[in-house]
């Protein structure tokens, strides 16, 4: 290959590169974000008063 090939060779696998690099921030980030809807999920509200039955076996 001449030159100029190798350039566009080189440009083709840094583009690659980073966008793999960016569909797995991607990823990441959508997996966070769903983690974080179930943790806010709205919590059961428990009146004061009952007690919780503690099975210890």
């Amino acid at each position: 290959m001449n030159s100029t090939d190798e350039v566009v060779a080189r440009a083709l696998a840094l583009v690659a590169a980073s966008r793999a690099l960016r569909e797995k921030q991607e990823r990441q980030r959508k997996e966070t974000y769903e983690r974080v809807q179930i943790a806010s999920l709205r919590k059961p509200n428990i009146p004061k008063g009952i007690q919780l039955p503690l099975n210890l076996q």
